[in-house]
């Protein structure tokens, strides 16, 4: 086994001898799209029960690598387990937000029914009666902290309320797996640090797993576990101390990085621009976003039960 080999394989082993399944497990996965290497033979684990920050410059393949986790971008080599299961369109146990959420202020549909609509993929935008179906909407309504915004039209809601009800909507059936594609775009910091503080409670308090993709650290600092680095084909698991470095995050960016910490934030520059909010005031990853979940319809998604535990482990570039 080569160098590059072993310490690919070095995170899926200090996983797996805390947890027999990851949450999610890459290994040796090529992506491509449109003609372009997204991720390039990268091999990785996330143990049950972390919130990972994804990050990246614009076009690194957040948006991409969670698409694919979905089994809705195919994967061009290597596989992705979900709990050491393949890859299926419509896993419910994976709760997905997608990063266009543009038509949601303009939508007059109460809360409540706007996250009833995710019950069922299938029958989107349709009323849901059954008894089951009420009973987890109020489930997750409740745990999100949204009851008093369920009656309200979306019209009416900030986008911090909407981005709470979107998050209910991903909830739905219990998942183990969330998937938030940058659910912070367009939010002012005080709102922003209201959705990471909601995400982070909700992830303890159900044990489940949580990839929050971002356009910058600062916002996360306080609540991942490890950050997930992507650029040029690469990408980086570890803690903020062990991935937010001036070699990996050079390596990442393909020119040199430097890394600057103050008064407790961290602020990535190349020269004497902050790459970060500059390669990120548009983001699409060449991937484009879907309305769509696991099922490939709406905007949230029902799933199935949540599993539990937390793996650490020893984290390296992968």
């Amino acid at each position: 086994m080569n160098e590059d080999s072993e310490r690919n394989a070095l995170p899926t082993a200090a996983f797996a001898s805390a947890s027999s399944r990851p949450a999610l497990e890459l290994e040796h996965v090529s992506l491509e799209l449109a003609g372009r290497t997204i991720l390039s033979d990268v091999s990785l684990a996330i143990g049950q029960g972390e919130f990972v920050g994804v990050l990246g410059p614009n076009g690194a393949g957040k948006t991409t690598l969670m698409r694919a986790v979905l089994g809705l971008v195919p994967v061009a080599h290597g596989a992705i387990r979900i709990g050491g299961q393949a890859v299926a369109r419509g896993n419910a146990a994976i709760g997905y937000m997608p990063q266009t959420r543009s038509a949601l202020a303009s939508r007059r549909v109460l809360g409540r029914d706007f996250v009833a609509m995710a019950a069922d993929g299938h029958r989107w935008g349709l009323p849901i009666a059954d008894s089951a179906t009420r009973a987890d909407v109020e489930r997750v309504l409740e745990l999100v902290g949204a009851g008093t915004l369920a009656a309200r039209p979306l019209t009416e809601l900030s986008g911090g309320e909407r981005q709470r009800l979107l998050l209910a909507q991903c909830l739905l059936g219990r998942p183990r797996l969330l998937l938030l594609d940058e659910p912070l775009i367009s939010l002012d910091p005080h709102h922003q640090r209201s959705v990471v503080e909601l995400v982070r409670r909700v992830q303890r308090e159900l044990g489940i797993t949580v990839l929050f993709s971002a356009h910058e650290l600062n916002p996360l600092l306080n609540a991942i576990d490890r950050v997930l680095y992507l650029g040029r084909g690469s990408a980086a698991l570890g803690t903020v101390d062990e991935v937010i470095t001036r070699p990996v995050l050079s390596r990442l960016y393909g020119s040199p990085i430097d890394v600057m910490r103050v008064n407790g934030r961290i602020f990535v520059m190349s020269g004497d621009v902050e790459v970060e909010k500059h390669d990120h005031e548009h983001e699409h990853d060449g991937g484009g976003s879907s309305h769509g979940h696991a099922h490939d319809h709406g905007h949230g998604h029902r799933h199935g039960p949540h599993g539990h535990g937390t793996s650490h482990g020893q984290t390296h570039d992968v």
